[in-house]
């Protein structure tokens, strides 16, 4: 009888462990819902409101030390709407601004001051289009705190050494 008891009742905690832990599974993949976190989830924040600026392809002397590399670049950048004033959208659009205060020409040229001080070896490295994007993204919201971009795409990106 000691042996069977034995079997019996690590069945039980076995399969108790088991169903737990497919639980626990379901729960954190989203596949189960939570209770709690049904009501968190339908009191998010609505998405701001975005659209693409294309910017023309862009040439660039890198700062390599022989002065003979170049980056040929064409981006995207994703910004947020401008909110509150009337009619802004439709200017941008129609005039080709990145934002009301912000034109492209400005974003070009900070685009351009950030990637002249870049050198091929930082471009090519692993990680270095995603440490490009954050600087980019930083040198951009100091230049004009009203531009918020949400994202940069890079649609072409050649590096001549």
């Amino acid at each position: 009888m000691g042996p069977l008891l034995i079997a019996v009742i690590s069945g039980i905690v076995i399969a108790t462990l088991a169903l737990g832990s497919v639980a626990y599974w379901l729960l954190r993949s989203g596949r189960l819902p939570m209770q709690g976190k049904a009501s968190v989830r339908q009191e998010q924040v609505a998405p701001t409101p975005t659209h693409v600026v294309a910017l023309d392809p862009l040439v660039v002397n890198l700062a390599d030390a022989g002065g003979n590399a170049y980056l040929r670049v064409t981006m995207a950048l994703r910004v947020e709407d401008v909110t509150g004033k009337k009619g802004a959208s439709e200017s941008n659009e129609k005039s080709g601004d990145a934002n009301a205060s912000g034109s492209v020409a400005e974003v070009r040229d900070t685009a351009l001051t950030v990637l002249g001080q870049q050198t091929s070896t930082e471009l090519l490295a692993p990680g270095g289009k995603e440490h490009l994007k954050s600087q980019l993204k930083a040198a951009l919201a100091a230049h004009d705190p009203d531009l918020k971009v949400v994202d940069i795409f890079f649609t072409d990106f050649l590096v001549q050494q």
